[in-house]
């Protein structure tokens, strides 16, 4: 295994990979389209092993911040389980090699050798590089594309600060972490049992550099790769990640060898894309050219659409997606970075719609606001907005999208199959978080979202989550327009004459997505406990007087079928739309019933 960026069997990887000797050994392909492929997210640490339990209980323990034991033979064993549940791509938690003295690392993101896979996520450690192949390679024999989890913000825990005696801080933390200060400071690089060394204040003069501590491969063994002035202070984008140690990633040479070890890593491993970590972290326009460099580098090895979306979590995500990800027209240059971003902005107003704490009138407002600052960005694959990763929930945001009450009633449940059926049918790639399917709920920590799922409910393809979810995913797979069409909110009106979006909470979210000369259309009351009746508009180009919609999904078992397409006459209705404007008709309107909680997901049927 190389420890070096230009080392023979480094090189012999990139090149086999470029020429491959039999067809065999090939690069497996893209997907023409990566809408047609919904993800699966899973934790590699929390989703299965094969032979032996969680080792910790309870499995989804709020306060465990241990390895559970989850293994890459785990995840392959239930390969069949997620292609079944209509998955077309899975995305692995960091599987990149972390410190092994550092037992809070199950989450990856510490990465320490950039080159070599997790040996604790193997059953045998010394052949962890080929276990994480055979993953892959078995993935895609299901047909699912694999994506990689990276970083390129920081590293681990790979040394101490010298404390400052003023730093308490420091001094409490025995100098994994630091106060700001706006020079680098003084550092002890750790060895192989975790121990700063005094002796070990230049990565670069270390004798016999452990393989099992300090940052690989060896291009990476200098100080000035790593910032060095502790946790940020005012700008959240400079300092450490809490223990992990931000590098400094404008540096050319950095950037140079991150690009190199990643190449090797898709060369490898024949993994399918990525999702960049902490995205926004990133300085010295590392976000373009890192997006750029692996795009031509997948080209060259028959990979046509690589997949690369980045993480932007913060307060102003959309202005800061807009920042980071493709290429603005107004740009002087040519390259086009990162592909497409998670969608934090429709996941900040999604779920308090579908939680009935927010209206629908905001996901409308967000879309707009959306089209204004995104207008200008384009990415290789066009508009860079209809490939954003959607989600419910993740590993991050510390809550589940499905809520037990604490006395254990499940009264809420349909929020589940709404949210997803209205997840599924929205712009975007959506991407769905292991045990959503089984019905997990934690919520309030990390690792209450973090559960050894192997260890609790399991993989029961009998559950109605996973039956309801596989349903809807058939029906975004056999509607193109689920995936490609145009996209509208619906003004609806109880009294058929004042039309608007749904402005208060637990309303009816409604849209349209129109393909050609089809339209689906969705409606969701978000109310938990009334029924609705409401006249919804559809397209007036592409319908009848008297023509019917039918349910192509429901989460209720006998949903009211919509009354017949009728008109509305010019100036017989206020329609007030997204943007502001007002209109007068003539309209084309259906009726819908829809009981609390119930989604219909609607299609014309055919004359």
């Amino acid at each position: 295994m190389p420890n070096s960026l230009f080392a023979p069997d480094f090189q012999a990887v990139l090149d086999q990979a470029v020429n491959p000797p039999s067809a065999a050994s090939a690069a497996f392909p893209s997907p023409e389209d990566w809408r047609d492929r919904w993800i699966y997210f899973l934790m590699v640490d929390r989703f299965n092993n094969r032979s032996a339990p969680p080792q910790h209980n309870p499995f989804d323990d709020p306060g465990f911040f241990g390895f559970q034991g989850g293994k890459f033979s785990g995840v392959q064993q239930q390969l069949r389980y997620i292609k079944k549940l209509g998955a077309g791509a899975i995305w692995l938690s960091p599987v990149l090699k972390n410190l092994p003295f550092d037992q809070g690392a199950y989450h990856g993101y510490g990465i320490h050798d950039f080159l070599r896979a997790e040996p604790r996520f193997a059953d045998n450690p010394a052949r962890a590089d080929d276990e994480l192949r055979q993953l892959v390679d078995a993935a895609h024999q299901e047909d699912l594309l694999v994506i990689f989890d990276i970083v390129l913000n920081h590293t681990g825990d790979a040394f101490a600060y010298q404390c400052d005696p003023s730093d308490q801080t420091c001094i409490k933390n025995n100098g994994a972490q630091a106060s700001f200060h706006l020079q680098a400071q003084q550092i002890r690089w750790r060895d192989e049992t975790g121990t700063a060394r005094p002796e070990f204040p230049d990565i670069a003069l270390i004798p016999n550099a452990p393989l099992n501590a300090l940052v690989w491969p060896s291009e990476l063994h200098q100080n000035k790769f790593f910032r060095r002035q502790g946790n940020p202070n005012g700008d959240d984008t400079i300092g450490d990640f809490s223990v992990l140690k931000q590098m400094m990633t404008a540096d050319p040479d950095l950037q140079r060898f991150l690009i190199r070890a990643y190449q090797y890593v898709i060369a490898r491993f024949d993994v399918d894309g990525f999702r960049i970590d902490t995205l926004r972290y990133l300085k010295g326009d590392l976000a373009r050219l890192f997006g750029n460099s692996i795009r031509e580098f997948a080209l060259s090895i028959g990979k046509k659409n690589f997949f690369t979306f980045g993480e932007v979590f913060d307060q102003n995500a959309e202005e800061d997606i807009a920042r980071f990800i493709g290429r603005n027209t107004g740009d002087v240059s040519e390259l086009v970075g990162v592909d497409a971003a998670l969608d934090y902005p429709l996941f900040n107003n999604l779920k308090p719609v579908v939680k009935g704490f927010a209206p629908p009138s905001i996901l409308g407002d967000m879309f707009h606001r959306r089209k204004l600052i995104e207008r200008d960005v384009l990415s290789s694959h066009g508009d860079a907005t209809r490939y954003f990763v959607t989600f419910l929930d993740n590993h991050d945001v510390k809550e589940r999208i499905r809520f037990v009450d604490p006395n254990g009633a499940a009264e809420f449940d349909g929020q589940v199959t709404l949210a997803v059926a209205c997840l599924y049918s929205l712009p975007g790639v959506p991407c769905l978080y292991y045990g959503t399917e089984q019905g997990l709920h934690g919520r309030g920590s990390d690792p209450a979202v973090r559960e050894a799922l192997w260890g609790g409910p399991g993989f029961n393809e009998g559950s109605t989550f996973y039956s309801e979810i596989q349903k809807i995913a058939k029906v975004r797979s056999q509607q193109a327009a689920l995936r490609y069409g145009r996209f509208y909110f619906r003004p609806v009106s109880g009294d058929g004459t004042n039309f608007g979006i749904s402005g208060f909470p637990q309303g009816v979210l409604t849209f349209s997505r129109i393909l050609n000369d089809q339209e689906v259309l969705v409606v969701a009351n978000t109310n938990t406990t009334q029924r609705q009746e409401l006249d919804v508009i559809v397209d007036i180009q592409l319908s009848s007087e008297g023509d019917r919609f039918a349910a192509l999904y429901s989460n209720q078992a006998r949903p009211a079928a919509p009354g017949p397409v009728r008109s509305i006459a010019q100036g017989s209705a206020t329609v007030h739309e997204v943007d502001g404007s007002l209109g007068q008709g003539p309209l084309h309107v259906v009726h819908v019933k829809l009981n609390p909680l119930e989604v219909q997901i609607l299609r014309r049927r055919p004359v």
